[in-house]
Protein backbone atom coordinates (compact mmCIF):
# COMPACT_ATOMS: atom_id res chain seq x y z
CA UNK A 1 0.00 0.00 0.00
CA UNK A 2 1.17 3.23 -0.99
CA UNK A 3 0.12 6.53 0.60
CA UNK A 4 0.89 9.89 -0.98
CA UNK A 5 1.01 13.04 1.64
CA UNK A 6 0.55 16.28 -0.16
CA UNK A 7 1.71 19.18 1.90
CA UNK A 8 0.55 22.10 -0.05
CA UNK A 9 3.59 24.24 1.46
CA UNK A 10 4.70 26.65 -0.95
CA UNK A 11 8.58 27.21 -1.28
CA UNK A 12 10.07 29.98 0.09
CA UNK A 13 12.99 31.87 -0.41
CA UNK A 14 16.23 31.20 1.99
CA UNK A 15 17.61 34.65 1.61
CA UNK A 16 13.94 36.46 2.89
CA UNK A 17 13.85 33.63 5.53
CA UNK A 18 17.32 34.66 6.81
CA UNK A 19 16.66 38.47 6.68
CA UNK A 20 13.52 37.97 8.72
CA UNK A 21 15.08 36.00 11.50
CA UNK A 22 17.67 38.49 11.24
CA UNK A 23 15.09 41.37 11.97
CA UNK A 24 13.71 39.14 14.84
CA UNK A 25 16.80 38.50 16.58
CA UNK A 26 19.37 41.10 15.56
CA UNK A 27 22.82 41.51 16.18
CA UNK A 28 25.30 43.79 16.23
CA UNK A 29 28.11 44.09 14.30
CA UNK A 30 30.95 44.61 16.47
CA UNK A 31 29.67 41.57 18.76
CA UNK A 32 32.37 38.94 18.95
CA UNK A 33 31.79 35.98 16.87
CA UNK A 34 29.25 33.12 17.93
CA UNK A 35 30.31 30.32 20.06
CA UNK A 36 30.29 26.91 19.01
CA UNK A 37 26.51 25.28 19.53
CA UNK A 38 28.09 22.72 21.75
CA UNK A 39 31.40 22.78 23.52
CA UNK A 40 33.40 19.29 23.48
CA UNK A 41 32.87 17.48 26.64
CA UNK A 42 36.67 18.36 28.10
CA UNK A 43 36.11 22.17 27.64
CA UNK A 44 32.62 22.02 29.23
CA UNK A 45 33.76 20.22 31.85
CA UNK A 46 37.02 22.97 32.72
CA UNK A 47 34.69 25.85 31.62
CA UNK A 48 32.30 24.68 34.76
CA UNK A 49 35.17 24.99 37.60
CA UNK A 50 35.70 22.24 40.37
CA UNK A 51 32.90 21.56 42.20
CA UNK A 52 32.64 21.94 45.94
CA UNK A 53 32.45 18.44 48.25
CA UNK A 54 32.23 19.29 51.89
CA UNK A 55 34.35 17.78 54.28
CA UNK A 56 32.98 15.27 56.93
CA UNK A 57 33.55 18.07 59.37
CA UNK A 58 31.76 21.07 56.85
CA UNK A 59 28.84 18.66 56.25
CA UNK A 60 28.34 18.22 59.93
CA UNK A 61 28.09 21.54 60.85
CA UNK A 62 26.06 22.30 57.71
CA UNK A 63 23.39 19.65 58.47
CA UNK A 64 23.40 20.55 62.19
CA UNK A 65 22.83 24.46 61.00
CA UNK A 66 19.95 23.35 58.41
CA UNK A 67 18.72 21.22 61.45
CA UNK A 68 18.28 24.51 63.56
CA UNK A 69 16.58 26.36 60.72
CA UNK A 70 14.16 23.35 60.50
CA UNK A 71 13.38 22.37 64.16
CA UNK A 72 14.19 25.68 65.55
CA UNK A 73 17.10 26.89 68.44
CA UNK A 74 17.00 26.04 72.39
CA UNK A 75 18.48 27.27 75.31
CA UNK A 76 18.99 25.46 78.62
CA UNK A 77 17.69 22.20 77.01
CA UNK A 78 19.68 19.28 75.02
CA UNK A 79 16.12 18.87 73.54
CA UNK A 80 13.06 21.21 73.54
CA UNK A 81 9.24 19.16 73.95
CA UNK A 82 8.62 21.04 70.71
CA UNK A 83 11.82 19.51 68.78
CA UNK A 84 13.77 22.94 68.81
CA UNK A 85 17.46 21.75 69.85
CA UNK A 86 20.78 23.86 71.65
CA UNK A 87 23.82 23.92 69.22
CA UNK A 88 25.14 20.44 71.08
CA UNK A 89 21.68 18.59 69.85
CA UNK A 90 21.40 20.06 66.87
CA UNK A 91 25.31 19.03 66.00
CA UNK A 92 24.21 15.33 67.58
CA UNK A 93 21.43 14.79 64.82
CA UNK A 94 23.19 15.77 62.31
CA UNK A 95 26.43 13.56 62.89
CA UNK A 96 23.82 10.99 64.13
CA UNK A 97 26.50 9.38 65.81
CA UNK A 98 29.96 10.57 68.03
CA UNK A 99 32.69 10.18 65.61
CA UNK A 100 35.33 12.01 64.70
CA UNK A 101 33.46 14.40 62.44
CA UNK A 102 30.98 15.34 65.29
CA UNK A 103 33.86 15.85 67.50
CA UNK A 104 36.14 17.50 65.10
CA UNK A 105 32.66 20.07 64.39
CA UNK A 106 32.12 20.81 67.90
CA UNK A 107 35.98 21.55 68.61
CA UNK A 108 35.68 24.50 65.66
CA UNK A 109 32.31 25.03 66.40
CA UNK A 110 33.68 26.21 70.21
CA UNK A 111 36.87 27.64 68.83
CA UNK A 112 34.58 29.42 66.77
CA UNK A 113 32.86 30.65 69.59
CA UNK A 114 35.93 31.58 71.50
CA UNK A 115 37.16 33.61 68.70
CA UNK A 116 33.87 36.03 68.77
CA UNK A 117 32.80 35.77 72.60
CA UNK A 118 36.10 35.63 74.71
CA UNK A 119 38.24 32.58 75.76
CA UNK A 120 36.48 31.57 78.80
CA UNK A 121 34.01 29.37 77.51
CA UNK A 122 34.79 26.25 78.57
CA UNK A 123 31.64 24.22 76.80
CA UNK A 124 29.43 24.76 73.86
CA UNK A 125 26.27 24.33 76.23
CA UNK A 126 27.64 27.33 78.30
CA UNK A 127 28.13 29.56 75.09
CA UNK A 128 25.07 28.48 73.90
CA UNK A 129 22.54 29.50 77.02
CA UNK A 130 24.76 32.79 77.74
CA UNK A 131 24.07 34.19 73.85
CA UNK A 132 21.32 35.26 71.38
CA UNK A 133 20.53 33.38 68.33
CA UNK A 134 22.02 36.00 65.88
CA UNK A 135 24.84 35.71 68.20
CA UNK A 136 24.96 31.78 67.79
CA UNK A 137 23.92 31.75 64.26
CA UNK A 138 26.96 34.01 63.06
CA UNK A 139 29.47 31.41 64.65
CA UNK A 140 27.89 28.74 63.32
CA UNK A 141 28.71 30.09 59.50
CA UNK A 142 32.11 31.41 60.74
CA UNK A 143 32.56 27.76 61.81
CA UNK A 144 31.25 26.28 58.58
CA UNK A 145 33.27 29.29 56.70
CA UNK A 146 36.11 27.99 58.34
CA UNK A 147 35.87 24.37 57.71
CA UNK A 148 35.30 25.32 53.95
CA UNK A 149 38.54 26.92 54.26
CA UNK A 150 40.54 23.81 55.69
CA UNK A 151 38.35 21.60 53.49
CA UNK A 152 37.59 19.12 56.46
Amino acid sequence: MTTRTETHFTPIDPDLYAKAFQLLDPTPEHAAPAAPATASPVSAILAAGPVHRPGPVEKTLTDALAFLDTHGWAKHRLIHPEGARCSIGALRAAAGTRNAAYRDAGKLLLDEARRQHGQHWKAIPAWNDAHTGPQVRSVWEAAIQRANHANI
